[in-house]
């Protein structure tokens, strides 16, 4: 059975910087993919950023290049690593993961089958 679990969320002020975890496990897959999204109050969810597992690329929402970050370990944990924060940043974030059919749908929220329960980000301006 997967289980993703988030953390790290939290209250912080415009221009500063958080790091979100999803500590992932039962995943058996040869080849997978992890994603992040979040949800704003009242709007859709939406793609933060993807890594592959293998081989490490990464993908961005225009919304967060240069800002924030997606990495992994050797641990099945991956990181979501968010500098220079806006008030607009201020969502529930998810990590999700899917098998890689490498189809490239990373960007899409309904190709992932596991999720984890969400973090609350919350930016003050």
């Amino acid at each position: 059975q997967v289980q993703l679990v988030e953390s790290g969320g939290g209250l912080v002020q415009a221009g500063g910087s958080l790091r979100l975890s999803c500590a992932a496990s039962g995943l058996t897959f040869s080849s997978y993919v992890m994603g992040w999204f979040r949800q704003a109050p009242g709007k859709e969810r939406e793609f933060v950023a993807a890594i592959k597992w293998s081989g490490g690329r990464t993908y961005y929402a225009d919304s967060v290049k240069g800002r924030f970050t997606v990495s992994r370990n050797n641990f099945n944990t991956v990181f979501l690593q968010m500098n220079s924060l806006k008030p607009e940043d201020t969502a529930v974030y998810y990590c999700a993961a899917a098998p890689d059919d490498y189809s490239d749908r990373y960007y899409r929220d309904v190709w992932y089958p596991y999720w984890g329960q969400g973090t609350q980000v919350t930016v003050s301006s």
